[in-house]
């Protein structure tokens, strides 16, 4: 018995479907592949940012005591919320991207007339470069700020016309409620610097203007020692995770010399710590017999080599005039 090979029916059968519908599920296939493709690199994408967060400072016990110190554990789940959202963005726009090529792709194969559609799209393409070119600035400005964690929610920043507690951080709008009470909604592509005062650890500087004829190691002596013992101060004390420094000298003038003093806290509590510091200051400072001088004040010296007249000499902040003529030493 012989068996044809082949039919005319058959071979217009296999024509058919290795024509049209062999394209279309060529496109189909393509949009799924690059689609998955796109999300692996999203993920990757997502992962560097999650990576390229720095550690905070957080509160841990150490032998029974609080102490700050720097983790990672923090910093993990701040990243995590930004990786989330960033690689949401990203897979939302490059998916529906792919699967409208792939959808204009089989109109086309379909023989259906995509000029209008394309017209439409170009026209509408021209008036969004014109009209809402604001808008996609915003957008993009907001990806990158969540991006880079430039700020997040509970952070002080200062954004030039708007500085205070960050309340809420959108893709296009930044909120921002200043310490009057205002809240402040600042558009992120009118972001053009962000001064985040809330983000590893904060310092505490402070100038100390001093009389002019004071003796500056032995008042250098004196600061650093009450700045120490501010570290055991029972409201401020664990806020400070490193010892003070004197930096030295910031200014001289005819009146007075100014000593420069910097704590390092952690972040947001260095405005606390910065009015315990005047506090102690200004007690040593009465306690030494000293006044911080006025500004524009007139200094009349007598000839000699002794202090002014009426100028205090208790306190070991003076220097001990011995073997000078004319004193009493």
């Amino acid at each position: 018995m012989l068996f044809p090979m082949s039919s005319p029916a058959l071979d217009l059968s296999w024509q058919f479907w290795l024509d049209k519908p062999l394209r279309v599920l060529v496109v189909l296939l393509g949009a799924t592949v690059l689609s998955a493709v796109a999300r692996l690199l999203i993920r990757r994408v997502s992962g560097g940012i999650a990576r390229g967060t720095r550690s905070r400072i957080v509160r841990r016990l150490d032998r029974g005591r609080p102490r700050w110190v720097e983790d990672a554990g923090l910093a993990g789940a701040r990243q995590a919320q930004r990786a989330t959202t960033i690689g949401s963005v990203l897979s939302s726009v490059g998916t529906v991207l792919i699967w409208a090529v792939a959808l204009l792709m089989i109109l086309s194969e379909l023989e259906y007339d995509i000029g209008p559609v394309l017209a439409s799209a170009g026209i509408a393409g021209v008036a969004l470069s014109f009209g809402a070119q604001s808008l996609v600035k915003d957008y993009l400005s907001g990806i990158f700020i969540v991006a880079e964690d430039q700020l997040g929610i509970g952070d002080v920043v200062d954004l030039g016309e708007a500085s205070g507690t960050v309340e809420a951080v959108g893709l296009r709008v930044t909120q921002v409620r200043d310490v009057n009470g205002t809240l402040w909604h600042v558009r992120n592509g009118e972001i053009l610097r962000v001064g985040n005062q809330s983000q590893g650890w904060a310092r505490c500087v402070l100038d100390l203007p001093v009389p002019y004829d004071t003796n500056i190691e032995l008042m250098t002596e004196l600061i650093l020692h009450e700045a120490a013992l501010l570290r055991d101060d029972p409201k401020v004390g664990e806020f400070i995770t490193e010892d003070p420094e004197v930096w030295g000298v910031e200014a001289v003038t005819g009146e007075s010399v100014t000593v420069r003093v910097a704590v390092r806290t952690v972040p947001l509590k260095q405005w606390d710590v910065a009015r315990a510091l005047r506090l102690r200051m200004k007690i040593m400072l009465d306690r030494e017999g000293l006044q911080v001088p006025l500004l524009n004040q007139t200094v009349i010296r007598q000839a000699g080599t002794g202090p002014a007249p009426g100028a205090p000499e208790t306190g070991q902040v003076r220097a001990v005039r011995r073997g000078v003529p004319g004193s009493d030493a």
